[in-house]
């Protein structure tokens, strides 16, 4: 069993430490709490959820009006082709406002308050990665039923389904991150919004979402082989709609997602430390 240290005051105002023993599960339950902060700031704000309401309609009209016809011949079946991977991706891009809430909370102070608490250092970074994956739910509810309205229709089962956005959440709650260790290293939160683009643009679009990769030239079709996120969309394809192959792209999407965690996670926890 761990301690925790606090910093307690006496009465000439001298300051020392005292030893807290922890109690069992404490930090998961320190993460809880503070996911659930962050869940309420969330619906008190309702706004935050513009991006994952309002974009995956605007990219589903844009690409399937403008390049269905052209790509596919038939705007059904490129929707078809198209939705998986978009939500795939989308999903990743609500991964990247969590380092700008965490980074917005250090500068505010909030994040000083929590250091004078009797909590594990990582419970913070945990709960607000926790509480944003509501933004994945919201991504994912958008995505599908806006697409069954434009005439999306699932080829394999609902678990499949179900396991396939399951998957898509659990690639992007470790991608996160990779984002909460920007909040950690850079100063300002325009600053970690923007370098989260330049990072997730080339992951992203940098794939087969919205094309095939045989129609892609040589040095880009490479790319996209060794892209996690494009295994994570031909994934998504082969438990949604079927006619693929879904058991090597789902090791493979799980493995690339352990490996980015078991990375990541352990560099912005120890950032988030020296800042104290």
């Amino acid at each position: 069993m761990t301690t925790t240290t606090t910093r307690e005051a006496s009465a000439d105002g001298t300051q020392f430490i005292a030893a807290v023993p922890a109690r069992p599960f404490g930090l998961v339950r320190h993460s809880l709490v503070m996911a659930r902060r962050s869940l309420i700031k969330t619906m008190r704000t309702p706004e935050q959820l513009l991006d994952v309401t309002l974009q995956p309609i605007i990219f589903i009209v844009l690409f399937v009006y403008l390049l269905g016809g052209a790509i596919a011949g038939s705007r059904h079946d490129y929707l078809q082709f198209l939705l998986p991977a978009l939500m795939v991706q989308n999903v990743l891009f609500a991964s990247a406002p969590t380092g700008v809430s965490l980074n917005t909370d250090i500068k505010t102070g909030v994040f000083d308050r929590f250091r004078s608490l009797p909590i594990g250092r990582s419970a913070p970074l945990i709960g607000g990665v926790l509480g944003d994956m509501i933004r994945f739910v919201v991504s994912i509810v958008v995505m599908i039923g806006f697409g069954y309205i434009l005439g999306f229709r699932i080829g394999t089962s609902w678990p499949e389904v179900i396991a396939g956005c399951l998957l898509v959440m659990f690639m992007a709650f470790c991608f996160s991150w990779m984002f909460v260790l920007l909040g950690m290293i850079v100063r300002e939160p325009g600053a970690v919004q923007g370098l989260g683009f330049v990072i997730m643009f080339p992951l992203t679009f940098g794939t087969n979402v919205l094309v095939p990769t045989n129609t892609l030239p040589g040095w880009l079709q490479a790319w996209v082989k060794v892209n996690p996120v494009a295994d994570a969309m031909q994934a998504a394809r082969g438990l949604m709609v079927g006619h693929s192959p879904v058991f090597e792209p789902v090791m493979k999407t799980l493995a690339w997602s352990v490996a980015i965690l078991l990375v990541f996670a352990p560099l912005a926890v120890r950032a988030y430390r020296r800042k104290a």
